[in-house]
């Protein structure tokens, strides 16, 4: 039998699994904080969170088992984004989120490339700082307001002139409160398929993505985790990366979704508590 291998650090999801848009996944906030507690050592024993020591509590996130908060959004800046997650009760920290505009602008800024970003307005703090004038690169998000045949055909010319292009993340659809929606990889499709080229994706599901966020947390892909809702992007991209996938049946998430994918999650739960439940109890 082979040695169990030991768990350091968690990847969690965070629309679709933690929240969908403003309202919170039921019992997530209570289960991230009983994650957070759980996998702390108390010198009062039974690794739980008191009074007493309500300090140390603050720091939990420095404990044996590292969490971190990856995201493909695109329609939001980092720092909206995370006053999104304290309104709804979330305690999470900035420099725990990872997202897939944080992997833009990282390739943006090695290649020092102009980008024409279709992007919400609202993430294009992120890319403060990024010379956007004469562009020579097309960056492609989940912009609705942008995507019209106007831009659109702005873009398919500058590829044509040999602008790369590069795919935040292809994600088919998403989930809001009133049902699923195009994400922006059939827009991202449609212009490789105009241009005869292949989009540079920097997001989920790219093993990339993936290693770039466990870096600095001193863990290797196979002591990692993947909690998602989204079978292909969270679960198969992370399994692709050497960690384990857990798919939780919230936000874009439709019936037989991990027969989609090959391996098959790790596991599939109702919801995140579920999923937490299961690390707590089977993989410490």
């Amino acid at each position: 039998m082979s040695a169990r291998r030991v768990l350091k650090a968690v990847l969690v999801d965070l629309n679709g699994t933690l929240h969908i848009e403003d309202s919170a996944v039921p019992g997530a906030q209570e289960a991230l904080r009983r994650q957070v507690s759980l996998f702390f050592s108390s010198p009062l024993g039974s690794g739980a969170c008191t009074k007493g020591v309500g300090t140390t509590c603050a720091r939990l996130r420095s404990a044996p088992v590292t969490v971190r908060f990856v995201t493909n959004t695109t329609k939001e800046s980092k720092r909206d984004l995370l006053e999104r997650l304290t309104g709804l009760g979330f305690d999470i920290a900035e420099h725990e989120i990872f997202t897939s505009l944080t992997a833009a602008r990282n390739l943006l800024e090695q290649q020092q490339v102009r980008p024409l970003l279709l992007v919400d307005d609202k993430a294009l703090p992120d890319f403060t700082g990024i010379g956007t004038d004469n562009p020579n690169a097309v960056v492609v998000g989940l912009a609705p307001e942008h995507f019209h045949y106007e831009m659109m055909n702005r873009a398919f010319r500058l590829i044509l002139e040999g602008a790369p292009l590069i795919a935040i993340h292809k994600a088919r659809y998403f989930k809001k409160k009133d049902g699923l929606c195009l994400g922006p990889g059939p827009f991202v499709t449609g212009l490789e398929y105009a241009t005869d080229t292949k989009a540079t994706v920097v997001g989920k599901p790219e093993k990339t993505f993936f290693l770039e966020a466990l870096r600095g947390t001193g863990c290797a892909p196979e002591e990692a985790v993947m909690i998602g809702d989204d079978c292909r992007d969270d679960v198969g991209g992370a399994q692709q990366a050497g960690m384990r996938g857990i798919l939780v049946r919230t936000g874009k998430y439709r019936p037989a979704d991990e027969d989609k994918i090959n391996p098959a999650p790790y596991l599939t739960c109702e919801n995140f508590p579920e999923a937490v439940e299961h690390i707590l109890k089977q993989m410490l």
